[in-house]
């Protein structure tokens, strides 16, 4: 390769990011799915809905931790993606038992969560 068209630093750089992606996708399809990845649907439309749901699933795990990281003064990258997904499968039974009215009604607080 031409050291002017692709510089080390850059590729350096688009590497991790590579890697970055490789590791989310690894979460989606072997952790937060529990290697159960299959689409039901057979509509390519209700595909790509199930699709954005697992998407939608992993944005939301990973945005808990980086709420906890922020609450503990640590980098979000630091944390692990299975052992949230593991407190979050101990703790989800207890939040269906939530009546629907929403955050701060019934003493329930988005703290009282984690």
């Amino acid at each position: 390769m031409d050291p002017t068209e692709a510089p080390a630093l850059e590729l350096a750089a688009l590497y991790h990011r590579r890697w970055t992606i490789e590791s989310s996708l690894d979460e989606l399809k072997t952790h937060l799915a529990d290697r159960q990845v299959v689409l039901r649907s057979k509509r390519p439309e209700l595909v790509e809905q199930e699709f954005y749901a697992l998407l939608l699933a992993h944005a939301a795990v990973r945005h808990l931790m980086t709420e906890a990281a922020d609450q503990t003064g640590q980098a979000a990258e630091d944390l692990s993606f299975i052992h949230a997904i593991r407190v979050l499968h101990r703790r989800l039974p207890a939040a269906g038992s939530i009546p629907p009215l929403g955050i701060g009604q019934h003493g329930f607080t988005a703290s009282s969560t984690r």
